[in-house]
């Protein structure tokens, strides 16, 4: 199984591809520190499972599972996060992931994972799946809301660039779109989302898993 990895710290990286390498029939193809990058690697390099970090710089771990099962949809894919809620679990299954864990995992959990996407099943940590289970049967009061689904993709990326930082000038560079459209892009964001400035949009941001505080 040709397998992609993108997470943007070097040692998680290099610690997973060891795991995985372990096995004969693993083989890592091609590492990211991005989700743009991984978007891009991914459509070079066809792997069969993409391991993607849920917070990473400039392209979420949601947003590049879904541009890469746009392209790919054969790709498999399985995300990693530090954190685990009923929004981020369901923005990430509406991308079309395969699977979804904690970082707390141990790694033969990440091996059963791999095994069980690689067989075109759905592998969801214990716990992850007890959120799930809870939320459905009405015990998780912070189940998905209407904010979950409010913004489209490309808003979804224009808020994670503004959480990080950027400008509307340097967004509108990196997508190759107007200043203005940005702009407006801008205050749809702030609109649908009842926003007061940017602080609110940071908040945001974080509590979804599309910036980190490491990146403030």
């Amino acid at each position: 199984m040709r397998l992609l990895l993108a997470d943007d710290h070097n040692l998680i990286r290099e610690g997973i591809r060891a795991l995985l390498e372990q096995s004969a029939d693993l083989q890592v193809v091609g590492e990211a520190d991005n989700g743009n990058a991984a978007v891009e690697m991914a459509r070079e390099l066809k792997p069969d499972l993409a391991i993607l970090d849920i917070t990473m710089p400039e392209l979420n771990g949601v947003e590049a599972t879904r541009q890469i099962k746009s392209c790919l949809p054969g790709c498999k894919v399985i995300l990693l996060s530090m954190h685990a809620n009923t929004d981020m679990i369901g923005d990430a299954l509406r991308a079309g992931a395969n699977g979804y864990l904690t970082k707390s995992c141990l790694g033969q959990e990440l091996l059963l994972a791999v095994r069980t996407v690689g067989q075109n099943q759905t592998y969801l940590s214990p716990q992850v799946a007890g959120l799930l289970t809870a939320a459905y049967t009405g015990r998780e009061s912070s189940s998905p809301g209407p904010q979950s689904q409010a913004l489209t993709p490309r808003q979804s990326e224009i808020l994670q660039l503004l959480a990080e930082g950027h400008s509307v000038r340097q967004i509108s560079k990196r997508i190759s779109r107007s200043v203005k459209t940005v702009e407006m892009h801008r205050l749809h964001i702030m609109q649908k989302m009842g926003f007061d400035g940017i602080a609110d949009l940071t908040k945001y941001a974080i509590r979804k898993g599309l910036a980190s505080l490491e990146e403030k």
